[in-house]
């Protein structure tokens, strides 16, 4: 399994109690939603490990797991390491909704310019996530943000937007 067939699912942060327990943070929407994962995919030196649960409790966006078949040294190494699932486990989303790797490459229409160009990548910025957009060699930054997606074509891998008002022409000098 490689890291571009999977979703980052969150971290190991720390150790928990003596018995090789370990805290992981959850990056997800629904933390609950993986209540009853009984394993995961940790990156460990650039390669990605399956290791088994023998108990995990969620609390929040925490779960306290204890691993299967490994010793309190064993797990306490983990600590730092980023977990991973495979993408075939994400729900499908429907709507407006999506994930950011799902539109990865898709071209961008804006209500008032037209065709901006296909979205590279979106950046993770602590305040709000960007998609990072390129026609030709310009680059152009969106937010992502509900009030600018006006709708999204899987079918036709599109999205329609209607970008803040100037934002575009910043980037284009019109």
């Amino acid at each position: 399994m490689t890291k571009e067939e999977c979703y980052r699912l969150g971290k190991i942060t720390k150790p928990f109690g003596f018995k090789g327990q370990v805290i992981f943070f959850l990056d997800v929407d629904e933390p609950q939603d993986y209540a009853d994962m009984d394993s995961a995919f940790v990156e460990v030196k650039g390669q990605l490990v399956p290791y088994f649960f023998k108990v995990i409790n969620i609390n929040g966006n925490k779960a306290t797991v204890e691993f299967e078949e490994l010793t309190a040294e064993q797990a306490l190494a983990l600590v730092g390491c980023d977990l991973y699932l495979p993408l075939s486990l994400l729900p499908e989303l429907t709507g407006n909704q999506f994930y950011f790797h799902e539109v990865i490459g898709y071209k961008v229409i804006d209500g008032e310019h037209g065709y901006i160009g296909d979205i590279r990548t979106i950046i993770e910025y602590p305040a709000q996530p960007l998609f990072q957009i390129f026609k030709g060699e310009t680059e152009i930054l969106v937010p992502v943000i509900d009030p600018v997606i006006d709708h999204l074509d899987r079918d036709n891998k599109t999205l329609y937007i209607n970008a803040p008002a100037g934002l575009i022409e910043l980037y284009l000098n019109e």
